[in-house]
């Protein structure tokens, strides 16, 4: 679920113009920002990390050239800074520098001098020299974008490495990272690059309380999405349709786009893992799965449910069901500090689910169903939808992550998925998506109240 894919824009821009086809609703307030000081302590740790170096860069806002294109800061950068905002650049520099003769501040953001032709058609930005941009931005020291080569050139005289984005298999933004240290060696030609991600990905995986209300702000209208997707699902609808409701109730509650492509999968479309397409018309007595989940100020919710399209599961379909029900309650109930998340051993979620649906259950030939659960059971949840959290290592506290297990069988036309939102407690978990039904008694329940209200509205 890649939020930033040119696929993923151009989907999400249909999506939104049929949200506007619907009433509008006053918007939340604008994006949410934590304090500058909790910006401020991330940099301080990583440093003291590295040991070394460190230059990040911020997106250029060039990254692609689809008319849709909404600004969305380089996630790392962002993570360090804060700053949400084209063509920046962020320098940290090591306590032993001023060992090594180095006068200058140990941190320091680089902006880009204005451009008023630019302004008139994208609007105002931060420029270096802006009255009280030091107390905007939480820096002490805030220059401009060109002074980066000197500072950098003069840090490598005495510090053999560099730390920096690398390119890597799954860049985002690409060619951000390979353009970056192509520029960063060029500058310092005798400084070996080291990467920087997997020490900021270490720091990530623990939220703070801030990214926490962040990433309760996404959930709580993602809930609400699926309620009303609930609510309104029969047969004879598209499936875009289904999504574009979703995207409008993530809309009016602030948030500024999806995590990631709604996923709404009828009939074999719900064996799909990443189906996006949303053109099929739902039929009766079919399943329907929902993937959708949205984004406020960064962060990203994810949540899933399976539901029937006419309001009631048949009993094949409820027998399923309630073994992808059983495996997330057998794996939820075993969250806690020191579990993994995935591998072989006693302690891995995964193993748990996995031996709960492959001993639940059968096929139609009679073979046991674990062959259908085809993905992972778990994956961290913040700024990206698959958040990076650096080497693998058990759970702690303030981790969020997903429970989602599944079954997906094509023969049958039939793909289930639950998935909800976890955060990791010093004792156990806390359910942060509770306030969304999962029990078929209750989704029955909720399109059946939902029914009974478009029956009124049409008398």
């Amino acid at each position: 679920m890649n939020r930033r894919s040119p696929i993923l824009r151009s989907r999400l821009m249909l999506l939104f113009l049929l949200a506007l086809l619907a009433p509008l609703a006053p918007r939340a307030a604008a994006w949410e920002r934590e304090p500058n000081r909790v910006f401020a302590e991330r940099r301080a740790k990583l440093v003291s990390v590295v040991g070394a170096p460190v230059v990040v860069f911020g997106y250029t806002g060039h990254e692609e050239s689809n008319p849709s294109y909404v600004f969305m800061q380089e996630e790392n950068f962002y993570y360090l800074t804060g700053h949400n905002e084209e063509g920046a650049a962020l320098l940290l520099i090591p306590e032993s520098a001023t060992q090594t003769g180095w006068t200058g501040p140990r941190e320091i953001l680089y902006l880009p001098p204005h451009d008023p032709a630019q302004e008139k058609w994208n609007g105002p930005r931060m420029g270096p020299d802006d009255p009280g941009i030091k107390e905007k931005t939480g820096f002490a020291d805030v220059e401009t974008f060109a002074k980066l080569r000197d500072s950098l050139g003069a840090l490598a005289k005495n510090f053999p490495e560099i730390y920096t984005e690398l390119p890597g298999p799954h860049d985002e933004g690409y060619p951000h990272a390979a353009d970056w240290s192509k520029w960063v060696k060029e500058v310092a030609p005798q400084a070996a690059l080291k990467e920087v991600s997997s020490a900021v990905a270490t720091l990530r995986a623990i939220k703070s309380p801030g990214e926490l209300a962040l990433i309760q702000k996404a959930i709580d209208p993602s809930i609400d999405a699926h309620f009303a997707a609930m609510k309104m699902m029969h047969s004879g609808l598209y499936e875009y349709q289904v999504a574009a409701k979703m995207v409008e109730i993530h809309e009016n509650a602030g948030c500024e786009t999806e995590a990631y492509a709604p996923i709404v999968g009828s009939g074999i479309n719900s064996t799909v893992l990443h189906y996006n397409k949303l053109d099929r018309k739902i039929d009766g007595g079919e399943i329907v799965l929902m993937d959708v989940g949205g984004q406020y100020s960064g962060y990203a919710a994810d949540i899933t449910r399976t539901i029937p399209a006419d309001g009631k599961f048949t009993p094949r379909q409820r027998e399923i069901y309630e073994i992808v029900l059983g495996a997330q309650n057998a794996a939820l109930a075993a969250v806690k500090p020191g579990m993994m998340m995935s591998g072989q051993g006693s302690n891995s979620l995964q193993k748990i689910a996995m031996e709960y649906i492959d001993s639940h259950g059968k096929d139609k030939e009679g073979r046991s169903l674990g062959r259908y659960y085809i993905h992972g059971l778990s994956h961290h949840l913040g700024l990206n939808v698959h958040d990076p959290s650096g080497p693998s290592r058990p759970l702690e506290p303030g981790m969020v992550i997903t429970i989602e297990p599944g079954i997906y069988i094509p023969e049958e036309n039939l793909g289930v998925r639950i998935e909800d939102d976890v955060l990791v407690t010093p004792t156990g978990y806390k359910l942060l998506t509770a306030r969304l039904p999962r029990s078929p008694d209750e989704i029955e329940k909720i399109m059946a109240e939902g029914k009974a209200e478009h029956e009124k509205l049409v008398k």
